[in-house]
């Protein structure tokens, strides 16, 4: 398979610095709506990127759960791969891609957990069993074999048979943002990329930048 020859055109869309809205907030909510009416399973999936002591970065799909000015926020357990990575260097990348709408939203900022009430606020809305998946699972390290997890959630499930505590290893994070980039794919690879970068007194400039 010569993969050198996948290739298409981009032409659903365009968009410029006039119909970029002042707040990224807003803009992103938009294309957030438009994904969700295409139809798309996971509208909210997102790659979030990290990067460990020694420089090397590692990426992986979540589930953005809610935004707003403050943020954007996404929940995890603390001793899994990102959440070393986080102590260690509290900064990451989102990266959204809707190839229906031939559109990506890359977000860089500083991240910081949330408090244990807004966790516990959010983790007592889970399933009962996605709630003892978390007490389960140790995120990010080896298995012998599934048998070993399906036992050890039986445990959990014999030890919190109705109510189940937010487990002290699991909650959320809050990346703020310094700088959107919103992309819209064009013909001929002349793409539009809008970019929004936080200046000193909290104000967000728009500007475009090369494809």
């Amino acid at each position: 398979m010569d993969i050198s020859q996948l290739r298409r055109e981009y032409n659903s869309g365009s968009f410029t610095e006039k119909n970029a809205d002042e707040s990224p907030f807003k803009q992103f909510e938009k294309w957030l709506e438009d994904a969700e009416e295409t139809g798309f399973l996971d509208p909210n999936a997102v790659a979030v990127s990290t990067v460990d002591k020694t420089g090397m970065p590692t990426s992986r799909i979540v589930l953005l759960k809610s935004f707003d000015i403050k943020g954007f926020v996404f929940y995890s357990n603390y001793e899994s791969t990102k959440g070393i990575d986080l102590n260690e260097n509290p900064k990451a990348c989102m990266l959204f891609f809707w190839d229906k709408l031939e559109r990506q939203i890359r977000i860089q900022g500083s991240v910081e957990r949330l408090t244990p009430e807004e966790s516990d606020k959010y983790f007592q809305t889970r399933s009962f069993t996605s709630k003892i998946g978390a007490w389960a699972s140790k995120q990010s390290r080896k298995l012998s074999s599934r048998y070993k997890l399906l036992r050890e959630v039986a445990g959990y499930i014999a030890k919190y048979p109705i109510k189940v505590p937010l487990p002290p290893h699991w909650g959320g994070y809050r990346l703020t943002p310094e700088y959107f980039e919103f992309w819209q794919g064009r013909e001929s690879r002349l793409h539009d990329r809008i970019v929004y970068e936080k200046s000193d007194n909290d104000k967000w400039t728009i500007s475009r930048i090369y494809p």
